[in-house]
């Protein structure tokens, strides 16, 4: 393994804003950088290979100060779309503002304007009253962003579904509902506000976030997902932790895993994967983020994906706790 500086800090400037959307910049830093606290750890790509997938593996040892990367250029420098890793921000944004209580909140998958009731009701009914059929590129982006099992699509086809149900499925159908009833205006001074990735939210308001349009890199994901953890994100406490609690997975005595996962397809028609969170031993948590691409249009996610990710963390000798 050799060692290589990181250039850039995830993230290094976030602006706040309080409940009226009065803008302040001010600088908070995601994660210290040095030019020391870099690993690139090239024996991680067996794990890629043996999937047939390309990709990149970023973690944080938040006690150490210390990134471990397979494929920095990648990890550091190359945007992709968000798709469902978009459901933290747009579950934090929902649950600040009061469309939904919390992770036990009931979403309508099937809304008709009559059914929005939020502030921004009236130009989420225009939005759907003028949304017509949707397009094919929509579509296929819609319903092939997860290997669905049996019990995946029959959470997401139900009628009404908790908050953590459409997080925990990456139910698109709830959060495009939720964008909806969030609006595009509320939507992009979040977004603006945090330094989102490229923060282009061009294309329909219920989709944007799987149209290539928005993208962020891999950097940036583990910048935020340490902020939520450290409720360092300009949310209210409760709002972090309602959306720390829908992201837990595993826990016993050795540790505590915490993950979203998504799949979206790039506009060359390959499959992009993510999974980005922490496991906490001890009390000490590290960060992490894998980047997955597929030259297909599918990728498992949460087969080879989570396979993939539970093979890196083995080798880095997690799951005992003895961290």
């Amino acid at each position: 393994m050799s060692q290589s500086p990181m250039t850039r800090c995830p993230l290094s400037r976030i602006r706040l804003f309080n409940t009226f959307f009065a803008l302040i910049l001010i600088p908070i830093l995601f994660v210290a950088c040095s030019q020391n606290n870099v690993t690139e750890d090239s024996s991680l790509k067996k794990y890629f290979d043996s999937a047939s997938l390309s990709g990149s593996f970023g973690m944080f040892d938040n006690g150490q100060g210390h990134f471990t990367i397979y494929n920095l250029p990648r990890f550091r420098d190359s945007a992709y779309l968000p798709a469902a890793t978009f459901d933290i921000l747009q579950s934090l944004i929902g649950v600040q503002t009061g469309l939904v209580k919390d992770d036990s909140a009931l979403i309508v998958t099937d809304l008709t304007s009559a059914d929005l009731t939020s502030t921004d009701g009236a130009s989420a009914d225009r939005a759907i009253a003028n949304r017509g059929p949707v397009k094919a590129d929509s579509a296929q982006l819609l319903s092939g962003q997860l290997a669905a099992t049996p019990a995946t699509a029959q959470v997401c086809d139900a009628h009404m579904i908790t908050l953590q149900q459409a997080f925990q499925y990456s139910c698109e159908k709830a959060f495009s509902q939720l964008a909806l009833r969030t609006g595009k205006d509320t939507l992009k001074k979040w977004i603006d506000s945090l330094g989102y990735g490229n923060k282009n939210i061009s294309g329909p308001i219920d989709s944007f976030w799987l149209n290539n349009h928005l993208k962020v890199t891999s950097d940036e994901q583990l910048g935020l997902v340490k902020k939520l953890y450290f409720d360092q994100l300009p949310f209210f406490q409760h709002t972090q932790v309602v959306i720390r609690r829908m992201m837990q997975r595993e826990s016993n005595s050795n540790y505590l895993l915490s993950y979203k996962t998504a799949v979206g397809v790039k506009e060359d028609g390959h499959a992009i994967g993510w999974i980005q969170g922490w496991i906490e031993e001890n009390k000490h948590p590290y960060f992490f983020v894998l980047n997955l691409e597929s030259t297909s249009s599918t990728l498992d996610v949460n087969g080879a994906g989570i396979a993939i990710l539970k093979g890196i963390l083995r080798q880095m000798e997690f799951f005992q706790g003895k961290k």
